[in-house]
């Protein structure tokens, strides 16, 4: 299963909803305390099939929910321009979703780095964003395993639609290792499997350095020989080695292959499997009109691949430790 329909769950969710703080910044781990309880009473089905995802991913990659409650776009504020989001700024539905949803998964978590350590991020477009940017617009966000380089990687990548490109033609693209994997040959994937390959680093986590370098290691496959969990960045990973280059360039050319494309929708949440998918976002024309595209995201930790150590809480922010 990739897409659900939730649509006939509307009411129950946005039952749920009432029962989260309606400021979630002033007091953020207070709220995800409160989504914790709410995902407890998810709807059956619905819960159980986050479950399922959560316990063994799917071919795909990646989890889709439609139909869930969001405001009419009159009642929405403008998209905003600058980010963090304001300590004060009231509750959106599909923030909301997210918080419950991701509770369900596990433990929300900010990057101390990233975004001023927020757990919370608004997606937009913003003129003149860096290319590696998710704030990007009019170039493709290639593709990239969300902080590959980072020793405590999210698990998922959770994205909600609040409002949409105007033509409703940006498409968050995901490939999957699971997918992709037959089509690499033996060979290939034994070279790729735990092998060290140098990877530079997001802007945010560059300390204040123009062009660090390379300062992490990230293995292309790990885990488990016949499943291998997957590290790739297109931008970011520098293999040296002719034939890492080679085996990289096989890689790609796989995930190329099979990548699906997801248009977001007011009302949709995708949830990404970050250890098992790369993902990427096609170009669009923003107007600046104050109802350009506007996305929510958080980022999930879970018990898996040494994420977590005991005692963290959702909310908790995190320092940069890159792989090695």
């Amino acid at each position: 299963m990739t897409v659900i329909d939730c649509s006939e769950y509307s009411a129950h969710l946005l039952g749920l909803t009432t029962r989260l703080p309606r400021v979630p910044r002033q007091d953020l781990y207070g709220f995800l305390d409160a989504a914790h309880e709410a995902a407890a009473d998810l709807p059956e089905d619905l819960g159980a099939a986050l479950d399922d995802f959560n316990a063994g991913g799917n071919n795909a990659g990646y989890l889709l929910l439609r139909g869930l409650p969001v405001e009419h776009d009159d009642d929405l504020p403008d998209t905003p321009t600058s980010t963090p989001a304001p300590v004060d700024r009231p509750l959106q539905r599909m923030e909301a979703m997210l918080g419950i949803v991701g509770r369900r998964l596990g433990l929300h978590t900010g990057y101390r780095e990233l975004r001023s350590g927020s757990v919370y991020h608004d997606v937009y477009p913003s003129p003149g964003a860096h290319h590696l940017s998710s704030e990007t617009s009019e170039t493709l966000l290639e593709f990239h395993t969300e902080m590959a380089y980072h020793v405590l990687q999210p698990n998922y990548v959770m994205l909600a639609c609040s409002r949409a490109d105007h033509e409703r033609k940006a498409a968050t693209l995901v490939s999957s290792i699971r997918r992709a994997l037959p089509l690499i040959p033996d060979e290939v994937r034994s070279h790729l499997y735990e092998r060290p390959m140098p990877c530079c680093v997001d802007v945010a986590f560059r300390g204040g350095v123009e062009d660090p370098g390379a300062i992490a290691n990230v293995r292309p496959f790990y885990g488990d020989p016949q499943d291998p969990l997957l590290g790739y960045d297109r931008e970011l990973l520098a293999p040296r080695e002719p034939a890492d280059v080679e085996a990289v360039s096989v890689l790609s050319k796989a995930l190329d292959e099979v990548t699906e494309s997801v248009r977001l929708t007011p009302g949709d949440m995708v949830i990404i499997d970050n250890f098992r998918t790369t993902h990427a976002r096609t170009p669009f024309s923003p107007r600046w009109d104050g109802k350009d595209r506007w996305l929510h995201r958080v980022y999930i930790r879970t018990d898996r691949g040494g994420q977590l150590s005991g005692g963290e809480r959702a909310g908790d922010v995190v320092d940069f430790s890159p792989r090695r």
